[in-house]
């Protein structure tokens, strides 16, 4: 399956940010995973302000990682990312089933009835 990992990390470290990308990384390739690219979007304000690790938050570093991975895979990295004290919040999306097929296609949307 085709996931989006949006996380944002406290602000301060770039080297915070890449830590915790690496380390999502490599749950998802020891396991089989493909990782499609790795954007750093750079530091926001957030829409409100978030209270986690006994701070609160007004700004966050934001990054987002595209992969390939089984649910297993998904459901481990997602466990291991939000227990880390340094991540603010973290937002997963299922993209598609990762067929080019699928993924490419233009046209109408079929609508089941």
């Amino acid at each position: 399956m085709l996931y989006e990992l949006i996380g944002i990390v406290r602000p301060g470290s770039l080297a915070e940010v890449k830590e915790i990308a690496l380390t999502a990384g490599q749950i998802i390739l020891r396991n089989g995973g493909v990782i499609r690219g790795v954007s750093n979007w750079g530091v926001f304000t957030l829409p409100r302000p978030v209270a986690k690790a006994q701070m609160k938050h007004k700004t966050g570093h934001y990054f987002v990682m595209r992969y390939d991975a089984s649910s297993a895979t998904h459901t481990d990295m997602r466990t291991t990312i939000n227990l880390d004290p340094r991540v603010i919040r973290t937002a997963h999306v299922k993209l598609g089933d990762g067929k080019l097929e699928t993924m490419a296609r233009f046209g109408d949307v079929k609508w089941d009835r």
